[in-house]
């Protein structure tokens, strides 16, 4: 039941964004962090790697267009989640972590099409 009252904050705080895309930012974090052996601080790249990493493995050629659907459109939109998250006390960051750590780094076209086998 907290989960659906966070989602339902975070939602009306930032309407930009569905319910899913938060939970997969979520899941795509968990991920990068069951991968390490030992816990520590993922940063904005590694984060932003880590929805991207995901993004194809579950949704193949279609993951932009399932990410664009849920409002994430560039990396920054991966950063305002995470801060959106931050806010709404679901995850923590460091005093150096920024909103800015997750602008530009990298193509939504580059990094779903361009650069795989089926870009043709």
């Amino acid at each position: 039941m907290k989960t659906e009252i966070v989602l339902a904050s975070l939602q009306e705080k930032n309407p930009r964004y569905a319910e899913n895309g938060y939970l997969f930012v979520l899941s795509a974090l968990h991920c990068r962090l069951s991968s390490l052996e030992l816990p520590r601080h993922i940063s904005g790249q590694e984060v932003a790697e880590a929805v991207r990493d995901l993004a194809l493995e579950r949704y193949g050629p279609l993951a932009r267009q399932v990410l664009e659907h849920w409002g994430i459109h560039a990396t920054a939109d991966i950063g305002e989640i995470v801060f959106a998250l931050v806010d709404g006390g679901v995850l923590i960051k460091q005093p150096e972590d920024t909103r800015e750590d997750f602008e530009g780094l990298y193509s939504f076209e580059e990094a779903f099409e361009d650069s795989y086998p089926w870009s043709g």
